[in-house]
């Protein structure tokens, strides 16, 4: 059983690891997704990354 874990504002990345273990599961894979903010200058729109949000998928120890 498959299931992700999102690493939240105030975490840290060890703790989402302890988050997961304790829960029973193991990570099989980290996905990082950027934040935009979309800033209009000039009639012109732009993409400023701003933050990145971290998930980890995990599958349940046997």
């Amino acid at each position: 059983m498959k299931k992700e874990f999102e690493v939240m504002e105030n975490e840290t990345i060890s703790e989402c690891l302890s988050r997961m273990e304790s829960e029973g599961y193991r990570v099989i894979k980290r996905t990082e997704k950027p934040i935009f903010k979309e800033e209009t200058s000039q009639g012109k729109t732009k993409y400023i990354p701003i933050s990145r949000k971290i998930i980890f998928q995990g599958i349940k120890k046997s």
